[in-house]
């Protein structure tokens, strides 16, 4: 019998409830699991727990920031596979200059559309 395979787990965390469920609506469709964390906190407790494959980030939340998390993952080596989208409304200038910097795997400014978002984690998770 062979053995089911688990969906990809997509963390998302942003601390604005509707850019959230916009996001888990559009990557619903691609199939795979969204957790959801509303501050940096959480999402790191989350993190912790479900082990996503991916982890979608505002920069600016309470708690904990998108970069402190991004920062937090990139210094442990056991979740070098951990694809991490930057989602922010910094602007697209300071977006491209510190994504990179604290090893963002991409990212994405807001307002962002569906397609466009759905085909970075598509590219992503490949």
């Amino acid at each position: 019998m062979k053995k089911k395979l688990e969906p990809l787990k997509i963390l998302v965390a942003d601390d604005d409830c509707c850019v959230v469920r916009l996001v888990e609506k559009a990557l619903k469709p691609l199939g795979v699991e969204v957790i959801c964390a509303l501050d940096g906190e959480e999402a790191l407790e989350k993190f912790l727990v479900e082990k996503p494959d991916l982890v979608v980030l505002d920069v600016i939340m309470p708690k904990l920031s998108g970069w402190e998390l991004t920062k937090y993952i990139r210094d442990r080596h056991q979740y070098d596979h951990v694809k991490i989208l930057i989602l922010t409304g910094i602007g697209p200038r300071l977006n491209d200059a510190t994504s990179p910097l604290f090893g963002a795997n991409d990212f994405i400014d807001k307002p962002f559309s569906f397609t466009g978002l759905t085909e970075r984690v598509r590219n992503l998770l490949q």
